[in-house]
């Protein structure tokens, strides 16, 4: 039988363990002054008396009630349900604080610095000392790895590509046209800087245009798995700080992100949109191209968004549309079934 547990071994090192102390500073928030020491994380379910579990969500009070954890974070108006055998970690924001808390004991390994002796560094590059080139990767002419890096397996830095501090690019991503800011993480698959989709149409066929532009990820910005990013044709593809893109993105030539923006698995952004900051895309939703999507817009799952969205706008549906005109859509549907029923 395979054990499920959280962090298992095999594949996560764990550190600590911590005193009790420790970890309510971790996590931003106040919790009484006993001596307690914990070793680790786990779900409420499943938590023993030297692990800290927490709640966010109001509906699973329940197995508050039932936990064994030795700490729980919680948000002030649930810590009078944490049970006496549990100490409450009290903070207005738990999910956050159960975030920096797992980092504590799960951080991410340090690079182990140094080439394989498999990888291909070619003449010109730049390689910082500290940085991790893994086997079978390439590093090409021109190409500049900062501090702390950690290139994975088959990877491949095109020519000219400049990688920022602490970037963790994944197996098989290749970078090219691209230049990186710090703590950029590109999982496992990834294809950035390739041409976009950009031709024209003439009487014999197709005339390809040349794709001039670059791919600029801004500081803390994460890729997914099997994301593509075009490079930009008359401009530079952008995606700003902080965002996070799911796996499965594509990203098409001249996109510009927004500071902080998240844009969930299977979307796809056409030439030339750009998102102002702030801006959340559902699962599958598309965009036409040449759009402006305001900041602090909403678009929902597999919506299709065709026109320009006006600040904090909510939207479902394809043709995308306001979440409450959907909704009345919807409602008037339903009552017209009846009706014929």
């Amino acid at each position: 039988m395979i054990e499920a547990t959280l962090g298992n071994a095999r594949f996560f090192r764990r550190s600590g363990p911590y005193p009790l102390a420790v970890v309510a500073s971790t996590a931003r928030g106040v919790a009484n002054e006993v001596e307690l020491l914990l070793e680790g994380v786990a779900p409420l379910q499943t938590a023993g008396p030297n692990d800290v579990s927490f709640l966010d969500n109001r509906r699973y009070a329940s197995a508050l009630d039932q936990t064994a954890a030795g700490a729980v974070i919680v948000h002030p108006e649930l810590a009078a349900r944490v049970p006496a055998t549990a100490v409450a970690i009290v903070t207005s924001e738990p999910y956050a604080a159960w975030a920096r808390v797992a980092a504590l004991f799960y951080p991410v390994p340090p690079p182990t610095p140094g080439i394989h002796p498999s990888a291909i560094v070619a003449d010109g590059a730049v390689v910082d000392p500290s940085a991790e080139v893994g086997p079978l990767s390439v590093i090409e002419t021109g190409a500049r790895l900062g501090p702390g890096c950690r290139i994975g397996p088959c990877a491949v830095i095109g020519s000219g590509v400049i990688v920022g501090k602490d970037c963790r690019i994944g197996a098989h991503v290749s970078l090219s046209y691209a230049l990186l800011g710090a703590r950029v993480y590109v999982y496992p698959g990834a294809q950035i800087g390739q041409e976009g989709f950009g031709f024209a149409s003439t009487n014999d066929g197709f005339l390809s245009v040349p794709q001039l532009g670059r791919v600029i990820l801004e500081d803390d910005v994460e890729v997914g798995a099997n994301t593509t990013i075009d490079r930009g044709s008359s401009r530079d593809t952008l995606i700003g700080a902080g965002s996070r893109l799911d796996n499965l993105v594509q990203i098409g030539h001249n996109v510009v992100l927004g500071r902080c923006c998240v844009i969930v698995a299977q979307v796809g952004i056409s030439g030339s949109t750009v998102l102002e900051d702030f801006v959340r895309v559902g699962g599958q939703a598309a965009m036409a191209g040449h759009l402006r999507i305001g900041q602090g817009a909403e678009i929902g799952a597999q919506a299709g968004v065709m026109s320009n969205l006006a600040p904090g706008a909510k939207v479902l549906g394809s043709p995308a549309q306001l979440k409450m005109d959907f909704f009345r859509q919807i409602a008037a549907f339903r009552k017209m079934v009846k009706r014929k029923g």
